[in-house]
């Protein structure tokens, strides 16, 4: 019967039984053992010491200001462009006879694009969000940028009811959006 690995090392911490110590001595294999037992600790003592860099904190924070403000430009970049296209369709809405829900149409328009700038205004970086508004926010969101894709199809309906009541549903959506934001509601009514 030879040395265990525990009795080995307990022999090295000198903390090994008689019988171990007296078998080491004894047994060719068992001393080749601590040898390799040995060699292992020397190298591993023999590497060298691995600790980070003390001045890591300004490389973080400038990669997460970097980060804020990609974000920041991503969102300014996509509210111009749904500003931009509500823009287009108020301009270019078509100047034949009067529809019977133009005028109803142009003023869900007008709400929206003030809540779309109302939600630009924001600067949502500069507070913490909880699980549950982050949810509620990425929520409202889809169903904003579904409603945006049924009114881009819809688009050659001007004046329709179909088309009104679209914008409506969507200006709905962004109230509830600015309310998350700006009351920090736990419950919209979704």
């Amino acid at each position: 019967m030879h040395c265990t690995i525990e009795d080995l090392v307990a022999l090295r911490d000198g903390e090994g039984s008689v019988w171990a110590r007296r078998h080491v001595e004894e047994c060719a294999a068992c001393q080749a053992e601590r040898e390799r037992l040995y060699q292992r600790v020397a190298q591993l003592k023999a590497l060298p010491a691995l600790r980070p860099p003390r001045d890591r904190w300004t490389a973080i924070r400038d990669q997460v200001v970097a980060e804020r403000s990609r974000v920041r430009r991503r969102w300014l970049r996509g509210s111009l462009a749904i500003a931009a296209a509500l823009g287009g369709l108020m301009i270019l809405r078509p100047t034949g006879p009067k529809l019977a829900y133009g005028d109803d149409l142009a003023q869900e328009k007008q709400q929206s694009a003030q809540l779309e700038t109302a939600l630009r205004n924001y600067d949502s970086d500069s507070r913490v969000m909880s699980g549950r508004e982050a949810d509620l926010t990425a929520q409202l969101e889809d169903q904003i940028a579904s409603l945006d894709g049924r009114l881009t199809q819809l688009d050659s309906l001007q004046g329709s009811a179909q088309l009104v009541d679209l914008w409506r549903q969507r200006v709905d959506l962004m109230q509830q959006l600015v309310q998350v934001h700006v009351t920090r509601a736990k419950y919209v009514g979704l």
